[in-house]
């Protein structure tokens, strides 16, 4: 199961439970749309949620952005993924870059971003995607959509304002102005900021840790995370007595136990 799924535009790495993937257009600035990297990003979470060797998903950017978003030059050009009627451009969308929202919203494992450099539009976006966020000294973060006479067609309105609420969401979207990494941290947008060389060292000791814990659980406290917050608490208990009640009876729950026991026996 943990033979790695076949890329285009990106490379794929997994390693003590934690899978890497590293957007790798950097001659556009991982730009999501005039590249396979939706195809990408959908192909690894579809991979993620089969192979029961992976804990932990990184997403990451290779160069100096993690993802520039949409293909400007495309735009100009009226082609690519933004060419034709309203109707065409339209199923385009649905066809195309909204395929990367679905995944991410399903992915059973934690999603950790480490954001190493300009994370613009649908690539600010795609981090907002994710669990956790951590960004690096260099990084910077813009909802920039309405700069370019355009909304947020990828779901961005809808993630946002879930991670640091309505007002906040509100104001960078309409203003289209851009975050440093050091005022995303203050407005809740990402965990933390290291400096650029210590990324995904911070990135994958923090993977590493979750990727430790016990593999199936973790992935039923992900689920209970994602339904609490469209849940009404008398069913989201109901939900949470009966993946108890299967985390109780699986073997990775007694060799936790045993291994609790025994270090507080050293103790």
């Amino acid at each position: 199961m943990n033979t790695l799924p076949q890329l285009t535009d990106a490379l794929l790495s997994l390693e003590e439970r934690v899978a890497v993937l590293t957007l790798n257009r950097h001659d556009v600035r991982n730009a999501l749309t005039g590249t396979r990297l939706v195809d990408d990003i959908v192909t690894t979470a579809e991979w993620v949620n089969r192979c029961p060797d992976v804990s932990v998903l990184v997403i990451t950017g290779a160069g100096s952005a993690f993802s520039a978003g949409g293909n400007i030059r495309d735009m100009a050009e009226r082609g690519g993924d933004f060419a034709g009627t309203p109707a065409e451009c339209a199923e385009r969308y649905r066809r195309g870059i909204q395929r990367m929202p679905l995944a991410m919203e399903t992915v059973d494992v934690p999603v950790i971003a480490a954001v190493n450099g300009p994370a613009i539009g649908a690539g600010f976006d795609l981090a907002n995607m994710a669990d956790i966020r951590l960004a690096a000294e260099s990084a910077r973060f813009g909802e920039t959509f309405l700069n370019l006479g355009i909304i947020p067609g990828d779901g961005g309105a809808w993630f946002m304002q879930r991670l640091i609420g309505y007002q906040q969401a509100f104001e960078l979207t309409l203003t289209g102005r851009l975050v440093e990494a050091e005022e995303a941290k203050a407005l809740g947008l990402v965990l933390d900021v290291v400096p650029d060389d210590d990324l995904m060292t911070s990135t994958l000791t923090l993977a590493r840790r979750m990727a430790a814990q016990p593999p199936k659980a973790t992935r039923l406290t992900k689920r209970l995370m994602k339904m609490a917050q469209r849940m009404a608490l008398k069913d989201f208990l109901e939900l949470c007595a009966c993946f108890q009640g299967m985390s109780h009876n699986e073997p990775e729950h007694l060799e936790a136990v045993q291994n609790m026991l025994a270090s507080m026996g050293k103790g």
